[in-house]
């Protein structure tokens, strides 16, 4: 008779025991890390609420100097298109009717497209040349450089003193530049940047969600960080420059796709000051589906990164005094968030699966520390910036509540975005599509990657693994983590349908709103 041999096994039994602590520790390790770091973003909600505070209750409103008789700056109205056919002429119209004193106001059409918009911007500039506007259609040979690259080729060849920058989808009212210009009679002023509005603000829960994200970031960031005297950015559009202050600080680079907060942070190195002003609106045109939105979130978060690799070790050999040099770490590696809330979210389950080493009492005395410091601040943040845009307190509530689902959603494609950006290389600028939508159904536009493959599958999946995770912990015993999980499927679920829903509607030639 034959004994069947067993072998030995690869690994024994006390290693093996041995690795998957130390798994686990490492585990916790990670997960508590992500964790604090997070907090502390979030927290730092905080400190801005109480700087803003602080600023109103000082009643520090920016008054610009008149500057008596003397007359108004030459401005420079730059308006950078890349395929825009569907917004062109708006935009055209809207800064041909500005109100400015004759001959001091000269506007550049930077044309880069490679489509039909060319054609509709060639007759919009030919219809108002013909009634005496002066202004220029400027075509290169190639797109290089992409934004900064055709601003900076319009600024050789600009007259102007100041130089006012509007992208394709705003609408700037007729006195913009009036209500701005008195700024700059303040020699040290380099920038002056309008407060942004939205078109179609109430076209959807998408849209109303990112006004309530843009919202907090100019009511409440901006004035903020200016009454402190703290770094804060130009928006890309719907503000002016002193000529002046882009040529001390450099110029226009693309070695990043955020150009614009890129030559803010060199201006402010160079002491120019910037000024927000709250008064004067802007409005513009918030992407309409999520496909679109995911592909401008791709460039912020990826060129925020870029812009702290580029500039954050001249920040700290500068003398600038010790807050400010923080306050700038904060602001330009903030998007490290999105890649800490999926290593918090992903490192869960390990952690759950340990050993219980913790108290019930520490564990929710812990629990509590994360809502207070991390959520609360985040959602009073929002819905401080939300507030005065007016409604009643619960529609207030479900629009902070739909800003920090689409935030948690948007967590895979920014997360992605900001590893990338800290790779050497700039990379593509990546066009958010405009599609003309002001309260009615948008025209889907398919010029952006994410229109041409199944997207949404990611965030599909992990919402599903999270719904899991959640089961599992409340299986557990562990009740505590069960609203961080639902929280990751609502948002990850919201958002990945969303995108899963715009990609079949491109692929099928219809319409990503049904």
């Amino acid at each position: 008779m034959c004994l069947a041999v067993i072998p030995d096994p690869l690994i024994p039994p006390h290693v093996l025991a041995g690795l998957l602590a130390w798994a686990q520790l490492a585990a916790v390790i990670g997960y508590a890390g992500a964790q604090a770091l997070l907090v502390l973003y979030a927290s730092h909600r905080y400190l801005l609420l109480w700087r803003w505070w602080r600023g109103r209750r000082r009643g520090a409103a920016v008054s610009p100097i008149h500057a008596g008789a003397r007359p108004l700056p030459v401005v420079t109205v730059q308006l950078p298109i890349y395929n825009e056919s569907r917004v062109v002429t708006r935009l055209i119209d809207a800064t041909a009717v500005l109100d400015y004193p004759p001959g001091r106001l000269e506007i550049q059409v930077l044309d880069d497209s490679d489509d039909e918009t060319s054609e509709g911007a060639a007759l919009a500039v030919a219809r108002h040349r013909a009634r005496g506007v002066d202004i220029h259609h400027l075509r290169r040979p190639c797109r290089k450089g992409f934004k900064a690259g055709a601003l900076a080729d319009g600024l050789a060849r600009a007259r102007g003193d100041l130089v006012a920058v509007f992208d394709a989808d705003f609408v700037p009212a007729a006195d913009f530049l009036l209500r701005l210009a008195p700024h700059f009679a303040d020699p040290t002023v380099g920038m002056v940047q309008a407060r942004w509005t939205h078109l179609n603000r109430t076209r959807s829960a998408l849209t109303a969600a990112q006004a309530t994200l843009l919202d907090a970031h100019f009511r409440i960031e901006h004035p903020a960080r200016m009454h402190a005297g703290l770094f804060f950015n130009f928006n890309g559009t719907a503000g002016i420059w002193r000529r002046s202050c882009i040529e001390d600080a450099g110029g226009w680079s693309d070695d990043t796709v955020t150009e614009d907060l890129d030559l803010s942070y060199r201006a402010q190195l160079e002491g120019w000051r910037f000024v927000f002003e709250d008064a004067v609106e802007a409005p513009g045109e918030l992407p309409g589906d999520v496909a679109a939105l995911r592909s401008q979130q791709r460039r912020w978060t990826r060129g925020a990164i870029q812009t702290a690799r580029k500039l954050l070790p001249r920040i700290w050999r500068s003398r600038l005094p010790r807050r400010i040099k923080v306050e700038a770490l904060i602001h330009l590696t903030g998007n490290l968030a999105y890649p800490l809330l999926l290593a918090v979210g992903l490192l869960l389950l390990p952690v759950l699966l340990g050993p219980a080493s913790l108290p019930p009492a520490a564990v929710w005395t812990i629990q509590t520390g994360v809502l207070v410091l991390g959520v609360v601040p985040v959602c009073l943040f929002l819905g401080a910036g939300r507030r005065p845009t007016g409604g009643g307190p619960a529609r207030i509530a479900g629009d902070v509540v739909g800003a920090v689902m689409l935030g948690i959603g948007l967590s895979v494609n920014n997360a992605r975005a900001a590893l990338e950006g800290l790779a050497v290389e700039a990379g593509d600028w990546e066009r958010t599509p405009k599609t003309g939508d002001i309260s009615g159904r948008p025209r889907p536009s398919g010029r952006y990657p994410s229109a041409h493959r199944l997207s949404g599958r990611t965030e599909l999946l992990l919402a599903v693994w999270f719904a899991g995770v959640g089961v599992f912990a409340w299986n557990a015993g562990h009740a505590g983590a069960v609203p961080f999980a639902a929280l990751l499927v609502a948002g990850l679920g919201s958002v990945g349908l969303g995108t899963f829903r715009s990609s079949l509607a491109f692929r099928r030639g219809g319409d990503p709103s049904r």
